[in-house]
């Protein structure tokens, strides 16, 4: 998840245009999604990926992170948080719109790889007690105001750094894992 080093996910108005990346956060961040066979995205974050994965390495200037992120999400499960999307039907995509803390923790009991979401700020507030490792890559800016990345948190949730990259753009990665 990307944020600003004042802690927001988006802009006041959902706006990401804050955020760098370069081919070596790239490549970083695609050897993390490798690692995952499902992804989790809340419903707006689903419809901007969606609108533009499916067919992202399939244009003949595609970049190198474009096919291999198009390979990755036309291959693995989708799971979308929606209460506006109920029977919306999708190959390889599942709608959660009703006890969504149980079918998430449920979901997390499946076999498989790792489960990775993408942005979303609405359901890392809604799971931040499901959610086992942080990337954070904070990235170089004060927003002043916006989306924060965390809210509505109840108790606290002690995190051990494991990892930290920076990289040339001046994104730092911030690896955590729940103690």
């Amino acid at each position: 998840m990307h944020i600003s080093l004042d802690g927001f996910a988006a802009g006041p108005t959902g706006e990401m245009d804050w955020i760098k990346i370069d081919e070596e956060l790239f490549d970083y961040a695609g050897n993390q999604t490798k690692r995952s066979d499902t992804g989790l995205y809340g419903r707006v974050t689903y419809e901007m990926m969606d609108a533009y994965w499916p067919t992202a390495g399939d244009d003949p200037n595609a970049s190198k992170h474009d096919k291999e992120h198009s390979e990755w999400y036309n291959r693995v499960q989708k799971v979308v948080v929606s209460t506006t999307m109920g029977g919306v039907e999708k190959d390889k995509t599942t709608i959660i719109s009703e006890d969504v803390i149980s079918r998430v923790a449920a979901l997390k009991e499946t076999e498989g790889q790792q489960i990775i979401m993408f942005g979303s700020p609405g359901l890392v507030h809604t799971l931040t007690n499901l959610i086992d490792e942080y990337w954070l890559f904070v990235n170089p800016v004060l927003l002043g105001e916006g989306i924060p990345m965390f809210k509505n948190i109840n108790e606290r949730i002690k995190l051990k750094l494991v990892e930290n990259t920076a990289f040339k753009c001046g994104v730092v990665c911030l690896h955590y894992v729940k103690e």
